[in-house]
């Protein structure tokens, strides 16, 4: 080759320079690569998965005096030596599964999240029965979007008002369409489930290796034992890093039977098994995962129900007709107690009629004058507010211990109870108190926390995850191991 031309030496000069006045931008792009490399390392040290599964109605004694129970619950006996628990988890008000699931997840009481109660206020009793389902009606963030923000996988099977959540890659959520769950469910609801159940096909493809899931809501050992089958399938082949399972066969069981009945503890006996199971797929995704065990509530006996729309329906403020089927039926209303367990928000249909004020008014006092009606205390709106449920209601009846709001519509104020125990009541009650239990590769060993608010359980589980929850105010446990 020959010597280069003069315009050839201007051009690679050029190229030279236009080099050299893009290094300090290469480098830039290298520093901030290694940086954001560097922050997900960090990230990832700082950060564990999470296995969250709730057991529905487990009072903390059912592990803090296992021995007592004699109960054979070797894998969550573990908890009290290899992590950390709560004595008592004060929960909210109302002390029932959806709103106390929403808490669980969000950190914040129900006035906040917008969960008021299981089933949604339905006054003419026009919508089957229907509960509080779709995560739509969820007002603040949730650790599943915490989670899902920053890049974690995360699944769900069964947990309370989950339908179409956001920020859940692998959902199957807990929904049915009968009252009754469980009782001869439609078996074309399998389709409903697959419809509603995210990514669109993953129902079918688990159900193609696993059986079939469940149609409605069974509450049964056996349908606990499902919800672990499609959960260990999720954990083995979607591997998330954060996930929540329900298990809801012992709050049926004890419903039926009464807390600590010999068939309640049969049934937390074979949960036992199924945690353990759930233990170890998580663990062999990552043996860094912490498992935190919780609960949504406690149990109490409750032998009798007091049907408090009755006194409503005499003093006229509930009107009953014949439907077009020929079944009675609500035709109008101007109050009504919305029925929670062991309490009840009297709500309004015109918040600003006097008259109707004051003729609820008259019955309450005369209900909590009258010591055979149940009721424990009424309090005020203003004096309800404090506990951070009904907020829209006028007054919120409290019932005593043993008494549950009933459904009659005829007959006596104060009728046997349909179930041997139940829960509902206030949730400052020790009885009403529900768990806590955590273990794993960064949660102390042996440590017991006392009495804690559940709202400080989700901001403690986004800690683990390295998330944060925007809305939750209460601070983190201390759970960290010395």
């Amino acid at each position: 080759m020959g010597n280069p031309s003069q315009s050839q030496f201007t051009q690679d000069s050029r190229t030279s320079g236009i080099i050299n006045a893009m290094m300090p931008f290469a480098r830039l792009r290298y520093l901030v690569a290694a940086l954001c490399l560097s922050s997900v390392a960090a990230h990832a040290q700082t950060s564990r998965p999470v296995l969250m599964i709730s057991i529905d109605g487990m009072k903390p004694e059912y592990i803090t005096h296992a021995d007592e129970h004699h109960l054979k619950i070797p894998t969550l006996r573990r908890f009290l030596r290899e992590g950390a628990y709560a004595d008592g988890v004060i929960g909210v008000t109302p002390t029932v599964t959806y709103p106390s699931h929403t808490t669980l997840v969000t950190g914040v009481e129900p006035a906040v999240h917008g969960i008021y109660n299981n089933q949604v206020f339905d006054p003419t009793r026009d919508f089957a029965g229907a509960w509080y389902w779709y995560n739509e009606d969820v007002r603040v963030a949730t650790l599943w979007s915490a989670a899902h923000e920053k890049g974690i996988k995360t699944a769900s099977v069964s947990w309370p008002v989950s339908v179409d959540a956001k920020g859940v890659d692998y959902l199957i959520p807990e929904y049915w369409r009968v009252s009754v769950g469980g009782t001869n469910p439609n078996p074309d609801d399998r389709h409903l489930m697959a419809a509603i159940s995210r990514p669109v096909g993953m129902l079918p493809e688990l159900e193609r290796e696993n059986g079939p899931y469940m149609a409605g809501n069974d509450t049964s050992v056996d349908g606990d034992r499902t919800r672990t089958k499609f959960s260990l399938a999720i954990l083995r082949e979607k591997k998330p890093g954060f996930m929540t399972i329900h298990l809801s066969s012992l709050d049926g069981s004890e419903h039926e039977h009464g807390p600590f009945s010999a068939e309640a503890d049969e049934t937390l006996e074979a949960i036992d098994g199924m945690v353990a199971q759930l233990i170890e797929a998580a663990r062999a995704n990552d043996p860094r995962t912490d498992i935190v065990i919780v609960s949504d509530h406690g149990f109490a006996d409750s032998p009798h129900g007091v049907n408090l729309a009755i006194p409503f329906l005499e003093a006229g403020l509930i009107t009953m007709g014949k439907s077009p089927m020929g079944t009675m039926h609500v035709t109008s209303w101007q109050a009504e107690p919305w029925a929670a367990g062991g309490m009840a928000p009297i709500m309004l249909h015109d918040p600003s009629d006097q008259a109707v004020r004051e003729k609820v008014k008259t019955i309450l006092d005369k209900l909590a004058a009258d010591p055979n009606s149940g009721v424990e205390r009424i309090l005020t709106q203003e004096e309800a507010k404090k506990y951070g449920g009904f907020p829209d209601g006028a007054w919120l009846v409290v019932l005593k211990m043993g008494y549950i709001t009933g459904g009659q519509l005829s007959g006596p104020l104060v009728s046997d109870s349909p179930e041997k125990g139940a829960h509902g009541w206030i949730n400052d009650d020790p009885e009403m108190h529900a768990s806590f239990f955590a273990m794993g590769d960064g949660i102390a060993h042996g440590k017991d926390l006392g009495t804690i608010d559940m709202r400080r359980i989700a901001p403690t589980v986004a800690g683990i995850l390295g998330a944060t929850l925007p809305d939750a105010k209460q601070p983190k446990l201390d759970v960290a191991g010395k």
